[in-house]
């Protein structure tokens, strides 16, 4: 048996393989390359290519791809094999630098917002040398951002390639200010993905689940996550099977899955990695979604990764950790034994302060789908109103500093659990507020806004860019102010804390008063998608973005309209499969079960007048008031879905949420309810006590 020292990484052409395999010269300019942004020299990248070429043919692959993230969210690739026509009907095995660096794939076919037309056809994928190439089902696969022939990004890739240069720009000027210069800066993230295993079998058997990944319908189950008996249980041999396997395909691939464990709800998981550079966390992430499902399914499982796939427990969310490092591996945002006297670290925090308060809109807007507009505000996922958690300590150091008042330096409190056998261990300085949308937690910030099915990129595009825009303004004012640094920096940093503490929230998220302090302290509540996503472009985020070039406004202008445009479409297919559903299967089964119910009572009174008949004449009658009600729904919802036909994308995007969604969930009332007092053998789907708990 391999042990995981042996297999991690694998499947990846590594720093060390590059190592091994290239001439000294061409691994020293590739790394180069790399490392200060130049352009690849084409004869490098043929040397590079015929090396790759050798190390997948030897790992079996017969193929290659440009793997690329398209902004479906999930990843795209086309395959070509190495073959290449010799004469004599033979072939050689042929990769040159030139299909190591472009290809072309179909822009036009791709969600792109109107930047290409049908006709408009050519798009270019360019390798992304920062990211590794890997070997996934004998395809050698190359990462690549995705680019439409004029330019502009059709993918998750570019614009987060672009962000992260725009902080590292941003942070090599405050760094050199402290002393700090020829440093590389990176951003980092650790991605925790949450989500359901169910039984393929219940799965193959909920048509609602099949084409839109949740449960459309569903009374709650007699136990759900009452008993918090779940969360951290022990993990059952047939989920462990699934988790060992998934662990070690994975790792073969270099990711550096780490933690594994039982979520709240039945059924519900979660993976957490290792941090590493955004860009790599992204490609992993993507990876870690694909293989989830496709592991399941070898184990009679289906993963399911909608946010919120069950009403009424928990949905599930990826917790995005972000952190900001220097290639020396300092990290930036680690307040070290003092943070009160950590002048650095402080300005960092007052970055990220500002840049959560400024941009509360683009934070909203970058975890915005149909499917996490169900999850956010309740079952431990955060609101909609963005705030930032500190705690009680950085919070009290922030109001000293505010005030010009002396820090009462406490000594870190030992925690004592009484039992003498076990050892005693500093508490922490910061509790952690599960709902909280952006929480500091000790030396970075989780982000826990985004849903689990999405790309971390989204997210990361936008704290790398508006932290990277805070950091500009520091620099800028640090750089040329009169006073002395000291003083400017102090000026500086209590000047933040006065105007932006308001973001500043330790308490619970839940709490109905916390949506009217919100409002009073002149926070965003953008609940839904239609309410935040026009936000996108308005002209301080679009001015944003192309000041540090990472968007431009066709592009953000692109995105719009596919965010709007998904937002309906994805409505518009549980609508139907709901019409599909509730006409085809529920109302013929709940019919012919009342018809049952009222051949019985009159057989029972065939037989004698005094027979009490109170159930099948009560059960029938609730049920064929709920049928009608639930018939005048649909009706309601079919004719919703021909009136949508609707030009202008943000009012049709408000008339699915306000007419289509209403008229959903309202015949969802009347469905669940009829599921509760109909026999069942006569309904016709597994409810959620067969899905939750299918797995044993």
């Amino acid at each position: 048996m391999n042990t995981v020292t042996e297999i991690f990484g694998m499947n990846v052409f590594d720093d060390a393989v590059m190592k091994e395999r290239l001439p000294e010269e061409t691994y020293n300019q590739l790394q180069r390359t790399t490392r200060d942004g130049r352009h690849l020299d084409s004869a490098v990248a043929d040397v590079v290519a015929a090396a790759m070429k050798d190390w997948a043919i030897e790992k079996g692959a017969t193929h290659y791809t440009h793997w690329f993230q398209p902004m479906t969210g999930i990843t795209a690739e086309k395959h070509d094999s190495f073959i290449f026509p010799a004469g004599d009907g033979k072939i050689i095995m042929e990769f040159s630098g030139k299909e190591l660096i472009r290809g072309e794939p179909d822009a036009s076919s791709f969600p792109n917002g109107g930047i290409r037309a049908t006709f408009e056809a050519r798009g270019y994928t360019a390798w992304d040398p920062n990211s590794f190439a890997f070997i996934k089902d004998n395809v050698l696969c190359i990462p690549t951002a995705f680019c439409s022939y004029t330019g502009e990004a059709l993918d998750k890739k570019t614009p987060l390639l672009r962000s992260m240069e725009a902080i590292s720009r941003q942070t090599k000027r405050i760094l050199k200010l402290f002393g700090t210069e020829d440093t590389v800066v990176r951003t980092t993230v650790g991605a925790e993905q949450e989500y359901f295993l169910i039984d393929k079998e219940v799965y193959d058997r909920r048509k609602d689940i099949i084409f839109t990944g949740r449960t459309l319908f569903g009374a709650k189950p007699p136990k759900g996550q009452e008993m918090d008996d779940h969360y951290f249980g022990a993990i059952k041999p047939r989920v462990k099977a699934f988790m060992s396997e998934l662990d070690e395909e994975l790792w073969k691939l270099g990711i550096l899955a780490k933690t594994e464990h039982n979520e709240a709800a039945p059924a519900q998981h979660e993976l957490a990695p290792v941090f590493s550079t955004t860009n790599i966390a992204a490609d992993h992430n993507q990876l870690t979604m694909e293989l989830l499902q496709k592991v399941a399914k070898r184990h009679g499982m289906v993963c399911l990764l909608h946010e919120k796939p069950f009403k009424g427990v928990n949905g599930s969310g990826k917790h995005n950790n972000w952190s900001l490092s220097t290639d020396s591996g300092i990290n930036l945002l680690n307040p070290g034994e003092t943070p009160f006297e950590n002048a650095q670290f402080l300005l960092f925090l007052c970055a990220v302060l500002k840049a959560v308060d400024d941009y509360q809109d683009l934070l909203r807007i970058c975890v915005a789908s149909a499917g996490n507009d169900h999850r956010l505000g309740a079952h431990e996922a955060p609101p909609a109103i963005v705030s930032v958690y500190l705690g009680d300590e950085l919070t009290d150091i922030l109001s000293a500093i505010e005030n010009d008042e002396a820090y009462d330096n406490k000594e870190r409190e030992i925690m004592k659990v009484g039992v003498h056998t076990l050892p005693r261990f500093p508490k922490d300085t910061t509790d952690r507020n599960r709902t909280s949308p952006f929480a500091f937690t000790g030396n970075k910030f989780e982000f826990r806004m985004l849903g689990s099915s999405a790309s971390i990129s989204d997210a990361n595009v936008v704290i790398n860019t508006t932290v990277a825009e805070e950091l500009r303004q520091f620099a800028d004012y640090l750089e040329t102010s009169n006073e002395d640094f000291e003083t400017s920096l102090h000026n500086l940093i209590k000047k933040v804390i006065s105007e932006h503490k308001r973001i500043i929230f330790n308490g619970n998220g839940y709490d109905e008063a916390w949506v009217r302090e919100a409002e009073k302290r002149g926070l965003l509540n953008l609940v839904s998608t239609p309410d935040c996503a026009p936000c996108l472009v308005d002209r301080k985020n679009i001015d944003l973005f192309a000041k540090h070039k990472v968007y431009n406004e066709t592009e953000l202008n692109s995105r719009l309209e596919i965010m709007l445009e998904n937002y309906c479409k994805l409505i518009n297919i549980e609508a139907l499969t709901m019409v599909s559903m509730v006409k085809s299967e529920i109302l013929p089964a709940v019919s012919k079960y009342s018809h049952e119910l009222t051949i019985r009572s009159l057989d029972k009174r065939a037989l004698t007048k005094t027979v009490n008949v109170d159930y099948e004449t009560e059960t029938a009658k609730r049920i064929c008031e709920l049928e009608g009600n639930a018939y005048d729904a649909v009706c309601r919802l079919d004719k919703a879905l021909c009136n949508s036909d609707i030009a202008d994308s943000e009012k049709k995007a408000r008339f699915f949420r306000d007419t289509v969604f209403a008229t959903m969930e309202e015949l969802r009332g009347y469905i669940d309810e009829l599921e509760t007092v109909t026999a069942s053998e006569y309904w016709p789907y597994p409810t959620y006590g067969d899905i939750l708990f299918s797995i044993r």
